[in-house]
């Protein structure tokens, strides 16, 4: 027991044991947060994958659309309901 007390009247000793538990569990940048951030890092790339590849689906897609006059009709016509003048547009709402 008195081995161990020898070092703790070591001011260096008292002061790095100090510094490493103020870095490790007080500081902003402690462990906790670092572990926290690094979880939402891979959660906001997970997110990025995601919405990249829906970019380039709807680039395809538009594509598709700005190509083919028919299927841009069609489209025009099931999505934002328009119609030609000589047409009637009946919208059947299901309860």
């Amino acid at each position: 027991m008195g081995k161990y007390l020898k070092y703790t009247k070591n001011f260096y000793f008292v002061f790095t044991v100090l510094f490493i538990l103020w870095m490790v569990l007080i500081d902003t940048n402690d462990i906790i947060s670092q572990f926290t951030l690094r979880a939402k890092l891979s959660h906001l790339e997970d997110q990025k994958e995601f919405y990249l590849e829906r970019k380039k689906k709807i680039q395809e897609e538009r594509e598709e659309l700005m190509s083919n006059y028919e299927l841009l009709e069609k489209f025009a016509r099931e999505r934002y309901m328009m119609k030609k003048k000589t047409e009637d547009l009946y919208v059947v709402v299901e309860e």
